[in-house]
């Protein structure tokens, strides 16, 4: 007979059960109001939501899947996770509506070497908040301890994100024409991209930038939800991630390219590009550079996405126009001449 005082139990390697129950009890009881769609969440299995087809008239879902990097050592280093949960949710519902569709529903999935009850509490309290600003709902996730895979308060994440659309409305390179005008929104900061760079950059005087570095990423719902409602005509939409500018390459048609507007970049970007001696196209291909998401429109909707944008939080401008591709070659960006 095994005596109980000497036997390995799950707690002892270092997984506590407890804390995991404890987390998710204070996720249901901490849970502001339920939403009218959620039939049964946070807690069991699996969840399960009503699906609001009348607001639709060919439906289809949207999803996808996105992490904020290595960003989270930098905030894991700091101890600063107030704004991680809302570069987990920006990076995945920024890429949501890229295709026109609402975000619906979020999930998360959170990993560490031991479960820090305070910890996970402000990254998750982040994501819910930014789920609320996203129009959508945490609906669920997993929390893993991984004792030996993580050392320390090392941790990851991921996100989940899915939404709905008419497939009529649906954005994307088939709507984007020769002369659309393609508008840029500017990002708060790195976003959730390039920080195995960063890291490299600062490390000799990291104190001193970790605040910026750790600002969160921009959410775009709101901003585009608005445009939506006023009716503004948006053919395509890019989220300016990883690989920088290549991202608007998602958007541009066959034989067609970007021409882009010479801007000047934001003074951190241009700290970077002193310190690293990266050339303007390896910034433009690595980093945002100032630009979080990017808007095509035909050239007579122009005005209208000016006129709709002047009480955006963001400041945002012209970034160019698309191009018939005379060359043969694949699409690519390249940039207007300097007045």
């Amino acid at each position: 007979m095994t005596n109980k005082n000497s036997s390995l139990q799950y707690q002892s390697s270092g997984v506590d059960i407890k804390a995991g129950d404890s987390l998710v009890d204070w996720l249901q009881a901490s849970q502001k109001k339920s939403h009218p769609l959620v039939v049964d969440g946070i807690g069991g299995f699996a969840s399960l939501t009503r699906l609001p087809l009348n607001l639709y008239q060919k439906p289809l879902l949207v999803s996808c899947t996105d992490g904020v990097g290595t960003k989270a050592i930098l905030a894991a280093q700091y101890k600063k996770l107030e704004g991680l949960g809302q570069d987990l949710v920006a990076m995945n519902v920024n890429d949501l509506i890229c295709t026109g569709g609402d975000p619906y529903f979020f999930l998360d999935y959170w990993a560490s070497g031991k479960l820090d009850l305070n910890q996970t509490k402000i990254f998750l309290t982040s994501v819910r908040e930014a789920c609320e600003k996203s129009g959508c709902v945490l609906i669920g996730g997993e929390t893993a301890e991984m004792p030996g895979l993580y050392r320390g308060n090392e941790f990851d994440c991921a996100g989940f994100a899915t939404g709905l659309v008419d497939e009529d409305q649906v954005w994307g390179p088939h709507r984007v024409q020769p002369g659309s005008v393609l508008w840029a929104i500017e990002s708060s900061g790195f976003h959730s991209n390039g920080y195995s760079l960063l890291r490299k950059v600062f490390e000799n005087d990291m104190d001193q930038w970790a605040e910026k570095l750790l600002t969160p990423t921009a959410l775009y719902v709101e901003t585009v939800q608005k445009l939506k409602k006023a009716k503004v005509q948006i053919q395509a939409a890019a989220h300016i991630t990883g690989s920088g500018f290549e991202n608007i390459l998602r958007i541009l048609p066959a034989q067609t390219s970007a021409r882009l507007i010479p801007y000047k970049m934001p003074p951190l970007f241009q700290e970077v590009q002193k310190r690293s001696q990266m050339s303007d196209e390896e910034m433009y291909i690595t980093l945002n550079c100032g630009v979080g998401f990017v808007l095509a429109v035909a050239p007579e909707e122009e005005e209208n996405l000016k006129h709709h944008l002047k009480e955006s939080e963001f400041k945002n401008w012209k970034l160019g126009v698309v191009e018939v591709e005379s060359s043969g070659q694949e699409s690519t960006f390249r940039w207007k001449e300097k007045a």
